[in-house]
């Protein structure tokens, strides 16, 4: 099967793409919310992508059908002395200290410190957590996007704008229309070559729109190792989000 992504309005649609012998183009939802089209191999991926562009609404719809009545995952963070959290790959232990200056989140060797003015408030430890992770993510996700560009240059390709969201089901996407590549806030917890691999891979979208052998022959010219930098992604990271 092969994954390819369409443009529905401000939304971007993955699915993916088994090949087999069917008489009609097919597509379903999955209950995990996986997207997945079935044709022969006579049927054009023009075709195929504007059938799955036709049935637009109605994948949003499904999609936000089966968000609703899945169980939402409650938190497992407590944000309290000795929790382990991930950033550039690496485990970080949180120390939570109480202040009264500036409320504020630093690592240092092997710890996350956590000022904060009152420690029993969840709410606020939860809310400077994910500001500095998302402060660290702006930072150094610009900084991949500014060296990955380099070795798009030759081909055509300038550097889009970059930005950021949580996102459930991808680490990133190539929004041709609007020239912005959109990073998954989560990617922040891989290691920085792994995040080289998401921003080039969207990168070359701005090359080839698919996931075609083109695609993948400059993705393994420019990154010959990709493969490595995305198993880590699924195996390593994904586990832990």
């Amino acid at each position: 099967m092969e994954r390819h992504q369409i443009h529905y309005g401000n939304k971007c649609i993955d699915f993916m793409l088994e090949r087999k012998n069917v008489k009609n183009v097919n597509l379903n939802i999955k209950p995990d919310m996986t997207i997945q089209v079935s044709a022969n191999d006579q049927v054009p991926i023009d075709f195929i992508y504007e059938f799955v562009k036709s049935k637009g609404a109605w994948i949003v719809k499904n999609v936000k059908t089966f968000e609703d009545v899945l169980p939402h995952k409650q938190s497992e963070r407590e944000y309290v002395n000795g929790e382990s959290f991930r950033y550039l790959g690496k485990q970080y232990r949180l120390r939570v200290e109480k202040t009264e200056d500036e409320e504020m989140v630093k690592y240092f060797r092997g710890f996350i410190y956590l000022y904060v003015q009152n420690p029993q408030s969840y709410q606020r430890k939860e809310k400077l957590m994910d500001g500095w992770y998302r402060g660290k993510a702006q930072k150094i996700f610009q900084e991949s996007l500014d060296k990955m560009s380099l070795l798009m240059q030759k081909y055509g390709v300038e550097k889009p704008s970059l930005d950021l969201r949580l996102m459930k089901a991808r680490w990133g996407s190539a929004l041709i229309e609007k020239n912005t590549i959109l990073l998954n806030t989560e990617l922040i917890k891989a290691p920085k070559h792994c995040i080289d691999y998401v921003v080039l891979h969207e990168l070359i979208h701005f090359k080839y729109n698919d996931h075609s052998d083109s695609f993948y022959n400059m993705l393994y010219t420019l990154m010959p190792d990709w493969e490595k930098r995305k198993t880590i992604l699924d195996e390593e990271i994904v586990q832990e989000l």
